[in-house]
């Protein structure tokens, strides 16, 4: 593939933003509900996953359940979720809940927003979704190797307002690093963490590769695709398959005409396409970012083709995310850069940890307390997490007053590119130095080399949310902080 073929999604944001549609702002985000909480119970546990596609060949991996992935959790538009996470890991867990505007104590970060989850104990999350679309979990400690390993699921919110389809498919993509064995090979390499992270080798979509997925011939069909992976950047095409975006990062926006759209690890992206008439007539779903295209999924069409159809793309009620207020925001930096610091020392770094330790109820060692590996070769704003500042917890990049629009130009001056996240809040895309960019929401962005690009948000989610590079071993070894809504 060329140069030139690889900026295609940069050109095509600009249509895929076109028919934003902005919904009003909330008065808050609450939690609970007149309904009956949607109840779950999640055990994190070692698990024994077959995805080679060889009966023999067993990973020996960690999951939410006994087959990757597990089983997608639903939950209604203003419904409460109440999800109790038992940990029965050899290591301490919790679950973030991505791309979520949730109350920041049940954001699960471990020391910044709650106390980790031991090994035997047991957490309950409970929040309403304030928007209905496609998101996902993970945890949110050690997850180089945690989420490595498999732990991550998706969560739908499903709005009663959204037209019907035929079929709605969740179509999860993550690339594994493992023998032929099955058994799993380094996770993470200097190499790898220090450039654009540590490609695996074995490519699956649903713990499948190139898995052959029914679809209703001539139905309406919903794909929720979701790159789901540490560090691959995919960029999703549909092979000689007409199809409508109707929603970006679980986002609605007006449906536009699909091409392709360029994917960092956390991002989403949901397409709505009228199968083939033909029964046995099937479609691919490909990766164009790779030297040789690869067929993620292929997709066929069964059963007698549906009638009495409308031809037209259809549309998503738009999400209630408060409209920024640019003419009054205040514009913040963020610079996203190698760090000058090669490796930290918690016992040196870090005073006497005893009375926070004692106020979060754990006795964990000092070494795991702020769940940071010992190697940092990325900072923000020049300041790798968890910095160097002497304190318990580094002091935020930024306060923010509640209420108040920002403007944040995320600034790349690596060579490589990043997805950053920020969490509790969906901001608005708005400016690039090198593509036009037509604004829509989301809450995960591709930041290109030496590219700035321009987000805005309306800071009215009070509480420390983490901001970070997506890519797992970037995140882990320095590319993350958070900024402070007060």
């Amino acid at each position: 593939m060329t140069a030139a073929m690889r900026m295609r999604p940069a050109r095509r944001s600009v249509m895929l933003g076109a028919g934003l549609a902005i919904g009003s702002g909330l008065a808050g985000i609450p939690l609970g509900g007149a309904a009956a909480p949607t109840e779950q119970e999640i055990v994190a546990a070692p698990r024994s996953f077959s995805l080679t596609g060889n009966a023999a060949a067993v990973t020996a991996g960690w999951g939410y359940a006994d087959a990757f992935p597990p089983p997608t959790l639903r939950v209604k538009l203003g419904d409460t979720l109440r999800v109790r996470l038992i940990n029965r890991l050899p290591e301490h867990t919790s679950i973030h809940w991505h791309g979520i505007r949730l109350p920041n104590a049940m954001d699960g970060v471990p020391y910044l927003t709650q106390p980790p989850v031991e090994p035997g104990a047991e957490f309950v999350y409970e929040f309403r979704p304030p928007d209905a679309g496609t998101f996902w979990y993970h945890p949110h400690c050690n997850s180089i190797e945690q989420i490595g390993r498999g732990l991550m699921g998706v969560l739908v919110v499903e709005n009663p307002d959204d037209p019907p389809f035929d079929a709605d498919i969740v179509c999860l993509y993550r690339d594994w690093r493992f023998d032929q064995a099955g058994n799993f090979t380094a996770l993470s390499t200097d190499e790898g963490a220090g450039r654009a992270g540590t490609m695996g080798n074995f490519h699956t979509v649903n713990g499948v590769n190139a898995p052959v997925i029914d679809v209703p011939a001539g139905g309406l069909v919903r794909l929720r695709i979701l790159n789901l992976d540490s560090a691959r950047v995919i960029t999703a095409t549909l092979a000689e398959q007409p199809a409508w975006v109707i929603a970006i990062d679980g986002n609605p926006i007006a449906p536009v005409a699909f091409d392709q759209w360029q994917m960092g690890p956390a991002m989403r992206l949901d397409l709505a396409l009228r199968a083939p008439d033909r029964e046995g007539a099937i479609f691919t779903l490909v990766n164009t970012f790779l030297a040789e295209p690869l067929i993620l999924a292929s997709f066929r069409a069964a059963g007698p083709a549906k009638t009495g159809r409308s031809d037209g793309p259809p549309a998503l009620p738009a999400s209630p995310i408060p409209r920024p207020d640019l003419g009054n925001a205040e514009a913040l930096p963020f610079s996203f850069s190698a760090s000058s610091a090669t490796a930290l020392d918690p016992q040196d770094q870090l005073p006497d940890l005893s009375a926070l330790q004692s106020a979060l109820g754990t006795n964990e060692p000092v070494a795991d307390f702020l769940c940071r590996p010992q190697r940092i070769f990325w900072a923000i704003n020049q300041r790798p997490w968890p910095g160097q500042t002497g304190d318990r917890i580094p002091p935020p990049l930024a306060t923010l007053t509640r209420g108040r629009t920002y403007i944040f130009e995320l600034i790349n001056t690596t060579p490589h590119t990043h997805p950053i996240h920020l969490h509790g809040h969906t901001f608005l895309v708005i400016e690039s130095n090198k593509r036009t960019v037509m604004p829509y929401h989301t809450d995960t962005v591709l930041i290109h080399t030496k590219e700035r690009v321009k987000i805005a948000f309306v800071a009215d989610n009070p509480g420390d949310w983490m901001l970070h590079c997506h890519i797992i071993e970037h995140q882990d070894t320095g590319m993350m902080g958070y900024v402070r809504v007060a």
